[in-house]
């Protein structure tokens, strides 16, 4: 019994979100930029008697505030990866918050890697049981070459036995 349990202990796990930049404070802060900006060359504009180019600013503010919104809410996106030596599991989980989950014996699933000369790691798939699961789609080329190699090495073992 005790064997069986050390073997459903997963012995690689990773969490993969998307690299943002541009944390809270910088995003606060370069709104700030924005908009003072915004209301001083406004009110410029507003005392000339220009008062549609005062709208217009502000609507340029508006929409790199949405930008950003729309750009916050796609980060929340994550994905869950163990392996064991019974169980290769994937928890993707969406920006609204629905969660998809993938369970694969390792044994019979293979990790496919696209590669461009040039760019490096295009796509990574995990492969098996009939099924195809993309992993990884928003990681910059670097988290994807240091992720495929772990995660390669990780599944090899599982296989080793």
């Amino acid at each position: 019994m005790a064997e069986t349990k050390a073997a459903d202990e997963p012995f690689f796990r990773a969490l993969l979100v998307p690299h943002r930049s541009l944390g809270r404070t910088g995003f606060v802060v370069l709104m700030g930029i924005f908009a003072s900006v915004w209301l001083s060359t406004g009110a410029v504009f507003l005392s000339m008697g220009a008062w549609p180019v005062f709208g217009f600013f502000g609507l340029d503010v508006l929409l790199l505030y949405l930008a950003f919104r729309f750009n916050y809410r796609a980060a929340r996106a994550r994905e869950e990866v163990s392996v064991s030596r019974t169980a290769l599991d994937i928890v993707q989980v969406a920006p609204s918050g629905r969660r998809r989950e993938h369970h694969f014996n390792p044994f019979w699933t293979r990790f496919r890697v696209a590669r461009h000369e040039e760019i490096g790691i295009t796509a990574m798939a995990v492969e098996g049981e009939g099924r195809r699961i993309a992993i990884g789609t928003f990681l910059n080329p670097d988290d994807r070459e240091s992720f495929a190699a772990a995660f390669g090495r990780a599944l090899a073992t599982a296989k080793a036995g």
